[in-house]
């Protein structure tokens, strides 16, 4: 397949800052109180502040429709703040009463945490456009067009700090999450810890690569800090924009296209399969650019391509399923606190597959049992580890940037710990499974991170 190549100075894209959360005070466990709203197959969590018309913890229909079609902003005197990927009717009305304000201006830019590994990193952007199919959510669209941003180990700490994102991008971010506590621009202050465009280190074909998709209307900077440390530990990470799925994604030329799949009347099982399956097929392409005959990265030559693997947050580690079944390419998988569709056929997925998410909601036995569905249909190795304390957007850059930027209270776990918890386990997995170097901390238990609970679907308990 043809493809026509850009490479951008924009490293990483907006961000919505969280997925629909709130505390309760009534809820027993962590605090909180769960309401859970379906669109189609996929589960809205909401948590939120003080009461809600409901009897023992069932929300009316019409509460519950309301909530949805009100995205981010408050109903009935609740303060509604962003942290989860499922954004499934915002776009069918307005909110029944304006937003609450909760916390005052933050009086420093947040930052991201310091990577773990020993090498600098570098980073640059990619515009990619698949020649050989349409776009399949803008018919006008000819061509599938797609940013990447790429991190990778480095000869220096040379050069400019990558932005987080535009000021552009921040103020669409912001104004999707229906936050205004906070300076439009506040997210494209976020410091990073790569270096723009700094040259590439590593002999030939000695660097893994792991491909990263972030949750439906997220870009792809969502998982930063996880790519960045990634990349100073010796791998080479790709982050896929899936254009008209995210919130912003701006391309060299200036334009900003925005999320048209949120604008989708029937989020049922056949729009979310279309979804996975359409990100499936966009890795795919964007593994056949980098480690094709004529890759479109100067460094391609760095990348193992025998070492691929994919990790995706919400939608985007259910789509990681997807990947593997097609391309046989990706060895190794995780997903990070995303639904999953019942997609493995009979003869079973014999590479190795991580669980990792919040305990509350996807331990055996509760009611959300698509973990459990999947479980059988991975026949290599396998773990699922659920993590005390935290919510749905823990495992990206939500909280932590939440935390820092005082917009965001709903999780148990500070930010800056939940994602030391992903990293160091996201590293363990690859390590193991792409270097060949047993990791103990996938076998049990850690004290050193004892939030983190080892799940056993046939025992239906977590240890």
């Amino acid at each position: 397949m043809e493809s026509v190549t850009e490479e951008s100075g924009t490293a990483g894209l907006s961000r919505k800052v969280g997925s629909i959360t709130h505390r309760a005070a009534r809820d027993p466990v962590e605090g909180h109180r769960r309401v859970r709203g379906m669109v189609g197959r996929r589960l809205c969590r909401v948590y939120i502040v003080g009461r809600v018309d409901e009897s023992r913890g069932a929300a009316t229909p019409g509460w519950r429709q309301r909530l949805l079609r009100g995205g981010l902003a408050a109903f009935t005197g609740l303060a509604v703040l962003a942290t989860s990927s499922c954004w499934a009717s915002e776009d069918a009305g307005p909110a029944a009463t304006p937003h609450a304000t909760l916390t005052a201006t933050p009086t420093r830019s947040p930052a991201l945490p310091e990577p773990t590994g020993r090498h600098p990193v570098g980073t640059t952007s990619l515009h990619l456009k698949d020649t050989s199919r349409k776009d399949p959510w803008v018919r006008a669209a000819t061509v599938r067009e797609l940013m990447v941003s790429l991190w990778y180990p480095a000869t220096s700490p040379a050069g400019q700090r990558a932005p987080y994102m535009t000021p552009t991008e921040s103020d669409l971010v912001l104004k999707h999450a229906k936050i205004t506590t906070v300076p439009p621009d506040a997210l494209s202050t976020t410091r990073t810890n790569a270096f723009h465009d700094a040259t590439p280190a590593g002999e030939t074909r000695s660097l893994p690569l792991v491909v990263l998709s972030p949750g439906f209307t997220n870009p792809r900077s969502t998982l930063t800090a996880l790519a960045e440390d990634l990349a100073s530990n010796g791998y080479v990470v790709a982050a896929v924009e899936h254009t008209y799925e995210s919130v912003a994604t701006t391309f060299p030329d200036g334009r900003v296209t925005t999320c048209v799949a949120c604008q989708e009347p029937n989020k049922d099982e056949t729009f979310w399969k279309k979804l996975v399956r359409g990100r499936a097929t966009d890795i795919a392409f964007v593994l056949d650019q980098l480690t094709g005959p004529q890759p479109m990265w100067n460094g391609s030559r760095l990348i193992d391509p025998s070492g691929i693997a994919m990790a995706g947050h919400s939608i985007g580690g259910a789509s990681s399923i997807d990947a593997m079944l097609g391309d046989p390419r990706v060895r190794a998988g995780i997903n990070f606190d995303g639904e999953t569709e019942d997609t493995i056929p009979d003869s079973g997925l014999p590479r190795p597959f991580l669980f990792l998410g919040r305990e509350y909601g996807h331990r055996p036995g509760d009611q959300e049992r698509s973990w459990e569905r999947t479980w059988e249909g991975l026949t290599g190795w396998k773990r699922w580890l659920v993590v005390a304390g935290t919510q749905h957007g823990s495992f990206t850059d939500l909280v932590l940037l939440g935390d820092q930027l005082g917009i965001m209270r709903s999780s148990q776990m500070p930010g800056a710990r939940s994602m030391e918890i992903t990293r160091a386990y996201t590293r363990a997995f690859f390590d193991q499974h792409l270097r060949n170097q047993p990791q103990p901390l996938l076998e049990r238990p850690s004290a050193s991170y004892p939030e983190v609970r080892f799940c056993s679907a046939q025992t239906k308990t977590c240890t």
